[in-house]
């Protein structure tokens, strides 16, 4: 490889965009932005005179040239790392995405799945799933099993759900806005009773603890919720397993391994 003067700052780049297995991954860890990073990587091959990069439409893997510099750079990050300031650009962000009940009931135990200070959790809450191939997402916590080749998927424990209200005299559902399979299951029950639909499925929560509505809960959340009971059975046909997921090369990170098993420990011991 040609001598260059290298700057620490794009070495320091291009071992994220090399470890994450490409732009969006590095943009996570570094707080650049994926066109940013790009450009600073077509830079540094510039100056090299060689391609570091083979850029697949799934990401980015190593040239020959690109894992030679994988390993200097790898040498003098570990001679370097000791000298710079802690906290200097060491802060790890890990992004879980969860549906709105998992990330309630986390944030809950919060404490329990992280001790590590140069590690941030990032919960992402939402009821639409993140592309974690493309790391939108680090950690997702899903109801179905992986089948991408690229993610990999340790089932936790079955989730059930039942109805919830303050007595079963309550004659109004919460609904929630998107179709989740609690939301069309309610609709499918619902005759001649009143309906109030809200795009929170927290707002449900507040109606059903005020006694004016009912509405469908995971059982491990509205067995602990005080002032409500189970008015039903288990509903079988929203019964499902839980799935922890994640990309095959995040999982070998020391710090996404240590909050997988720690979110593993925390979801099978409800």
């Amino acid at each position: 490889m040609n001598e260059t003067n290298f700057d620490w700052d794009d070495l320091r780049l291009f071992l994220a965009v090399a470890r994450g297995g490409g732009l969006a991954a590095a943009a996570q860890i570094t707080e650049k932005s994926a066109p940013t990073l790009g450009r600073r990587m077509l830079a540094l091959e510039s100056r090299i005179g060689q391609d570091l990069f083979k850029r697949l439409p799934r990401g980015y893997t190593l040239t020959d040239q690109g894992q030679k510099l994988l390993e200097t750079a790898t040498t003098l990050e570990d001679s370097i790392s000791p000298l710079i300031r802690p906290g200097a650009g060491s802060i790890r962000r890990i992004k879980i995405s969860a549906g709105t009940w998992v990330t309630h009931y986390l944030s809950r135990h919060v404490a329990s799945l992280n001790s590590d200070p140069s590690v941030v959790l990032q919960f992402i809450s939402a009821n639409e799933t993140l592309d974690i191939a493309h790391r939108e997402a680090v950690i997702g916590i899903r109801n179905r099993r992986p089948t991408q080749i690229s993610l990999a998927g340790r089932h936790t424990c079955k989730i059930r759900f039942a109805v919830y209200a303050v007595d079963d005299a309550v004659d109004c559902w919460a609904c929630g806005l998107s179709p989740t399979p609690s939301a069309q299951w309610m609709r499918s029950q619902i005759n001649d009773e009143r309906c109030v639909e809200v795009n929170d499925p927290r707002s449900a929560l507040d109606m059903v603890i005020a006694g004016a509505a009912k509405t469908v809960l995971p059982t491990f959340i509205g067995e602990n919720v005080s002032g409500i009971s189970r008015i039903s059975d288990d509903i079988d046909e929203l019964e499902h397993m839980q799935w922890l997921v994640t990309h095959h090369e995040e999982r070998h990170k020391p710090e996404v391994r240590q909050v997988l098993d720690r979110l593993y420990a925390r979801l099978t011991s409800r």
